[in-house]
């Protein structure tokens, strides 16, 4: 007599033919991601590695020691968008902690708010929006090569990883096309490698090449994508421009790709900058000049503390939109003017028009912002 507790022989095939597809699947994936990860490391890290007196490069017996920093910024940045005030707290704590000469663990968490008025309220209220930006491990192979694992901010343009911080960026608003080829959340999980090196006498050249894995929780989220940026920079000139790649992995498995241009001249205390992004859900550009009052040939001491800036941009939307960018095509003119009190500590002002098919608006911002740096450690010798 055969017991209740016999597994058919059926339902056993039937489990085993579904083990054997998921182990298929599973193997097929992890295939994939095997020949990303070795096609995109293996050249640069082999060249790295092969790169000629990598001895020359260890650090002398007397160098200082390096010491860990807490360093970021703390800004208060009140704006006016088509009649509505909004009050945004923010506060970036920056953790960079050596490990030996040649190790680096570094990372940004950021504290944000919104503070909108409820009708039938009073005040302003909101929500404190907690996100870690980076968290990743370092290794400089030499003076070519770095690797990196980890979350670190994702490498498409200039923007998001030179000027996206409160204390660094000289308009208080965001480009909008600063999501195409970063995402909502600006970062990516995974490795890295970047470097750079001088290609010629006249010009140097850098480079980022990065693969990200699919991350869904909310505060480290990150989409699967591989890509690459690559500039050169003219030391005579002091003008730098470059281009970015990715390629998505999941999804529609679409391509982004974009443009960017600096260039500080040596005769005035000027920089221009812009970019160009282009995506399955739009494209458009911004272009950004600064100029420090330093040159006027009146009122030169109290004025040079102040900066005035300028930005230009324009946003053309298509027919897969996504939530990060605007839903219509948006034209955007901004001037802002800001004062330096000490080095770290400014206030910031700006006012812009927007134009748009859902109406014309205008755009105000006041604010002050702070940097800092605390050595938590004495750097002396070795």
């Amino acid at each position: 007599m055969r017991s209740d507790t016999t597994i058919p022989v059926c339902l056993l095939k039937t489990l085993l033919l579904r083990q054997r597809a998921f182990l298929l699947v599973l193997r097929d994936v992890t295939r994939e991601l095997a020949s990303i990860t070795f096609a995109i490391l293996f050249p640069l890290v082999f060249a790295g590695f092969m790169a000629p007196q990598l001895a020359a490069q260890a650090l002398p017996s007397d160098e200082i020691k390096p010491v860990p920093l807490l360093s970021g910024g703390v800004g208060f940045i009140t704006t006016i968008d088509g009649g509505d005030p909004h009050l945004g707290p923010i506060v970036s704590p920056v953790i960079l902690l050596p490990l030996g000469k040649r190790w680096l663990f570094e990372a940004r968490g950021n504290f944000e708010s919104d503070l909108v008025q409820v009708p039938g309220e009073n005040g302003f209220h909101g929500t404190v929006a907690k996100s870690v930006d980076y968290a990743q491990l370092d290794f400089v192979v030499n003076r070519y090569v770095t690797l990196t694992a980890g979350r670190f901010l994702t490498p498409f343009n200039i923007y998001n990883e030179r000027l996206y911080p409160v204390w660094i960026r000289d308009l208080q608003t965001d480009p909008l096309i600063l999501p195409i080829g970063i995402g909502p959340s600006n970062a990516s999980n995974g490795g890295m490698v970047r470097g750079g090196f001088q290609a010629h006498p006249s010009f140097d050249v850098n480079y980022a090449v990065y693969f990200s894995a699919l991350t869904t929780t909310t505060a480290i989220d990150s989409s699967r994508l591989v890509g690459g940026r690559a500039g050169i920079f003219v030391p005579k000139t002091r003008l730098e421009f470059g281009g970015s790649f990715q390629y998505s992995l999941q999804d529609e498995h679409s391509s982004s790709f974009g443009f960017y241009a600096v260039w500080e001249p040596y005769a005035l205390p000027l920089e221009v900058r812009g970019e160009y992004a282009r995506s399955i859900q739009g494209s458009g550009y911004w272009g950004e000049a600064d100029y420090r009052l330093s040159q006027l040939p009146f009122w030169r001491k109290q004025m040079r503390h102040t900066q005035a800036v300028a930005r230009m941009q324009q946003f053309f939307v298509s027919a897969s939109s996504a939530d990060s960018l605007y839903p219509s095509n948006m034209k955007m003119f901004e001037f802002g003017l800001n004062y330096y009190f000490i080095d770290g500590f400014r206030a910031a002002s700006s006012y812009g028009r927007q134009f748009s098919v859902d109406g014309n608006s205008n755009l105000w911002t006041v604010g002050l912002t702070y940097r800092f740096v605390i050595p938590l450690g004495h750097a002396g010798r070795n």
